[in-house]
């Protein structure tokens, strides 16, 4: 978790830095993809043990995001511009739900350790291997988990997109991977209005 913190430091220092997450070409990192994503729709576990659905989560904008908690880079700076946006956009009752690709090694100590770091808005959510092929099928998301080392150690491939979706349960946003801060705090904005449209 020193690792994380450290990230997380590094990650609110380069927000306050104008330009330091610019990426190339990154016109058009949200789209809009109303009517092209199925609704909000699953049964999991979150980082209590407790079982939950999308019904649990009506009422509010939620973004949901797949990644694991081993991953190195790409899913704690994707979590920490997320939070950071957040703080910006201020959207009234913004959940954010992070759903593990590997909850075999995640276990729920872990995960609640894990999303608690990035912030009160952060939910995270453990599925069995079979609910996560099914969501991996409704949402169009891939991941694949490496061979494991002597150590019994691996790395997981996953698609790194942020679903958005309104507050009863509509698919409505895509931020697609690097995207920076200010795409984030907009598609945040966005979803608000949309959630009370």
């Amino acid at each position: 978790m020193r690792r994380l913190a450290a990230l997380l430091a590094s990650c609110v220092l380069a927000f306050a830095l104008p330009g330091c997450d610019r990426v190339v070409g990154n016109d058009g990192a949200v789209r809009n993809v109303s009517g092209l994503v199925r609704d909000l729709h699953f049964s999991m576990t979150d980082e209590t043990g407790r079982p939950v659905s999308a019904a649990d989560f009506r009422g509010a904008p939620v973004l949901l995001y797949f990644g694991y908690i081993h991953c190195p880079d790409v899913c704690p700076t994707t979590l920490a511009r997320l939070s950071e946006a957040a703080k910006v956009a201020a959207p009234k009752g913004l959940r954010i739900a992070f759903i593990t690709v590997d909850p075999a090694r995640d276990t729920t100590a872990q995960l609640a350790e894990y999303v608690h770091a990035f912030g009160p808005r952060f939910t995270g959510l453990r599925a069995s291997e079979d609910e996560l092929e099914d969501l991996a099928r409704r949402y169009r998301i891939g991941y694949a988990r490496g061979k494991p080392d002597a150590r019994g150690e691996y790395e997981v491939t996953h698609s790194s997109g942020v679903f958005a979706f309104d507050g009863e349960g509509r698919a409505r946003l895509m931020i697609l991977p690097g995207a920076s801060e200010s795409d984030m705090v907009a598609a945040m904005r966005r979803l608000s209005r949309e959630s009370r449209a």
